[in-house]
């Protein structure tokens, strides 16, 4: 296998979450619903929802940040190992099977007020 592209996006979680309550909509446009919550119906919270923009963020650069793609057409969710992964479909799975990606690495973080994210697109 061979990588395609790489990835990496920084969001500041403070920016973030002012962005979130400046812009009433904004959440429902970046995120689909179960990025929201935690298994238990529970809101998640402003780090873990930065370090998932930031990992949209990663995965349109790995892809060559073309324009159109959907935020809503990535959605990262968490194994039940606490491994990250992304589900991809529309626009950004049809611009992944354009370059020719068969599967993602990524890595989430948040610390100190930032929150990170790398993504790998390998073919």
């Amino acid at each position: 296998m061979s990588i395609i592209g790489v990835g990496i996006d920084v969001a500041e979680i403070d920016r973030f979450r002012a962005a979130l309550e400046r812009t009433p909509n904004l959440a429902a446009r970046l995120f689909v619903a179960a990025e929201l919550t935690l298994p238990g119906g529970e809101r998640r919270g402003i780090a873990s929802l930065a370090a998932r923009f930031a990992a949209k963020e990663a995965l349109a650069k790995a892809l060559g940040a073309p324009a159109g793609l959907l935020w809503t057409d990535a959605e990262v969710y968490v194994e039940a190992s606490g491994q990250p992964r992304l589900r991809v479909k529309g626009t950004v799975a049809a611009r992944a099977a354009e370059l020719g990606v068969r599967s993602w690495h990524v890595s989430l973080s948040h610390d100190a007020g930032v929150a990170s994210a790398v993504v790998i697109a390998e073919a």
